[in-house]
């Protein structure tokens, strides 16, 4: 069953104008279904990259980290983790095999007060997983949709990041709010890219420090926030932003409505909202027990406590205000295995590097069970992903009225 199917009626879409800085033409508006916005995505990035051979693609990497420095940071701070931290990270796991719509669950695993205990698991998870990405191509801590199927995940990402600029329209002196912002690395690009101010929340202190620190050595204009986006009411003003983007964050999210009303809240009117999440497709039966095999064992991978469908996202929005415009599956074809296979590649490289190190005693032990941590199940990610019963590349366009 093809995943661009539509799940429901969506609006018209607008058209999109180009940020003055995007060397690329901006995407179609014209479909009213989901099948001919979802092609018009694929069809845009593969016009807008310019390939020679398998690796040059034209984005803006003027605010890109340069890999050997951040790879030797993380480094270091993953040697030096103490007793504690390691214990920490690897009891966080715990959350995964939870979903927020099971409380009974979550109260008898963490307690009556879980939504606590769901919150210090992240920060636990986070703080370390941050640098487990960084010694990769996933320092964002995100597998980008597949936008143009010769270039890697560092370039795919950039793309997917400049498509969301010119959907929400972003332009010099906008201001727009990335939820669940990670190292800062996505705010970055999209200032350089269009000239906006990004105010970006997260709730781990070490990622906004990397992100502070990196956004002051490049005088780009961004704030960011310590918060988790659970705990309500954001610490925003009303009608403050002239757009919203997340990456993937969603799935950590306990209330959908409750959050998509805040974000509602602090947009302005007129204001377009993007999203790019994980979500369960119509073809997984959870009844079915490979389906519910592979689910248990993706969801810690990607770190999801929930378990959304399209669905769930358009009833929330549609619930707080918003006009949905586009939903589809952002990866061309709707898969997102090539580039999963290559993450997922260079961490089994790594891991046997690693292990090897560890094995002369160049490497501190803790690093085996990070590595066999990190890499465990990656193939069932991928298998779930061609099988189209889940992805992380689920794209939603949505608006919130002018009046």
């Amino acid at each position: 069953m093809s995943t661009r199917s539509s799940p429901v009626a969506i609006q018209t879409a607008v058209p999109v104008p180009t940020p003055s800085k995007a060397s690329a033409t901006a995407p179609s508006r014209g479909s009213s279904d989901r099948t001919d916005s979802s092609d018009s995505i694929a069809e845009t990035k593969q016009k807008t990259v310019k390939v020679k051979g398998t690796s040059s693609v034209d984005v803006d990497r003027s605010a890109s980290t340069g890999r050997l420095k951040t790879m030797r940071n993380s480094y270091r701070v993953l040697k030096n983790l103490t007793p504690k931290q390691m214990d920490d990270f690897m009891n966080s796991y715990v959350i995964y095999g939870l979903d927020w719509e099971n409380e009974a669950q979550m109260i008898t695993t963490l307690g009556p007060d879980y939504p606590t205990a769901v919150h210090d698991c992240l920060v636990s998870y986070y703080s370390v997983l941050n640098h487990l990405c960084a010694l990769g191509e996933v320092e964002k801590m995100y597998i980008p949709p597949l936008m143009n199927a010769h270039a890697g995940i560092l370039d795919n990402q950039l793309l997917y990041e400049e498509f969301v600029a010119r959907e929400i329209e972003l332009k010099s002196g906008d201001h727009v709010l990335d939820l669940g912002c990670g190292r800062g690395r996505v705010a970055a690009h999209m200032s350089k890219y269009t000239g906006a101010h990004v105010t970006g929340l997260n709730l781990d202190a070490d990622q906004l420090a990397s992100a502070r620190t990196f956004a002051a050595k490049r005088k780009l204009p961004l704030e960011f926030i310590q918060q988790d986006f659970n705990v309500l009411p954001l610490k925003l003003e009303t009608e403050s932003f002239d757009a919203f983007y997340q990456i993937q964050a969603l799935s950590l999210c306990k209330d959908l409505p409750a959050t998509f009303r805040e974000i509602y809240r602090v947009l302005k009117p007129g204001a377009k909202l993007s999203l790019l999440d994980w979500v369960s497709l119509p073809a997984y039966d959870s009844g079915n027990s490979e389906h519910a095999e592979l689910m248990r064992r993706i969801k810690p991978l990607i770190g999801a406590v929930g378990t959304p469908t399209a669905e769930k996202f358009h009833t929330a929005l549609e619930e707080a205000g918003f006009h949905v415009l586009k939903s589809d599956n952002a990866s061309i074809d709707g898969l997102q295995a090539p580039l999963i296979e290559r993450a997922d590649g260079y961490f089994r490289r790594l891991q046997s590097l690693v292990l090897a190190l560890v094995k002369l005693r160049v490497l501190p032990p803790h690093f085996k069970t990070l590595m066999l941590r990190l890499t465990q199940d990656g193939q069932a990610f991928i298998q779930a992903d061609r099988m189209r019963l889940i992805t992380t590349s689920y794209h939603i366009l949505a608006e919130k009225p002018r009046s």
